[in-house]
């Protein structure tokens, strides 16, 4: 892909790309039924993301994932941490 664009993306986001490409080749083949990958997980996009997460959302995250049937994906766990109470 182009380099430029990534810098770009970069620049607005404040995301590194690496930090996000490393994250998704970490969960290609991760167990989503075991909690404890799921919490590190939820802890990365979290410190990627720059979104402080609380024991309790992170908890529900956990739970939300774990216990569910369909695939989950970077996008559906940064919009769980943006969800508000």
């Amino acid at each position: 892909m182009d380099n430029n664009m990534f810098k770009n993306i970069e620049k607005k986001t404040g995301v590194n790309m690496k930090d996000i490409f490393e994250l998704a080749n970490s969960v290609q083949n991760a167990n989503f039924k075991d909690e404890q990958t799921v919490r590190n997980i939820v802890k990365r996009v979290a410190q990627i993301a720059n979104k402080p997460i609380s024991k309790q959302k992170e908890e529900q995250i956990v739970k939300a994932i774990a216990n569910n049937n369909q695939s989950i994906d970077f996008a559906t766990i940064a919009k769980m941490l943006n969800e508000k109470k």
